[in-house]
């Protein structure tokens, strides 16, 4: 199996029913627990009108994008090993890998919440995202700061 992610191993994903976007899709499988994607997809559509209601917005899937781009990180942290010597390597992401951290920073940040249903947690934690706060927003900032703390090692980079 590559190494890469080719064309022809990259999945695709369907729109989903009621916003018939990709990314709210692939936020509904991220949300799914044991195959019940009904239950997902129901809590996923609530949390995106509780969201955009909450920010007084007529779109509830620009709401959600705008918090996406607030906790997509652009710069990572890899651990490689120089003459005997383990360095964290700061590599800049992009495109579906940036995407695949920020659904995970949201779907894991929700789960973390606790006192109230699912629904509720994801529709906080998308607020969050837009304001630039919240648990999601601080992982970004965390990975961004130690990549800064680490750019001294970026040369090791093209070795």
């Amino acid at each position: 199996m590559p190494r890469k992610t080719t064309k022809s191993l990259e999945r695709k994903v369907s729109p989903d029913r009621r916003y018939q976007s990709i990314l709210v899709q692939r936020l509904i499988n991220k949300s799914m627990l044991d195959g019940k994607k009904h239950a997902a997809e129901r809590a996923v559509y609530a949390a995106l009108e509780g969201a955009a209601k909450h920010l007084k917005s007529e779109d509830p899937v620009e709401v959600f994008e705008k918090a996406l781009t607030n906790i997509s990180p652009d710069f990572e942290v890899k651990s490689r090993r120089v003459g005997g010597a383990n360095y964290q390597i700061p590599f800049p992401i992009s495109g579906h890998r940036q995407q695949h951290f920020a659904f995970t920073w949201l779907v894991q940040a929700a789960r973390a919440r606790s006192g109230m249903p699912y629904s509720k947690r994801l529709e906080a934690e998308i607020i969050d995202a837009y304001n630039e706060t919240g648990a999601a927003f601080k992982k970004k900032e965390d990975c961004h700061r130690m990549a800064e703390a680490n750019r001294a090692f970026a040369h090791f980079a093209r070795a």
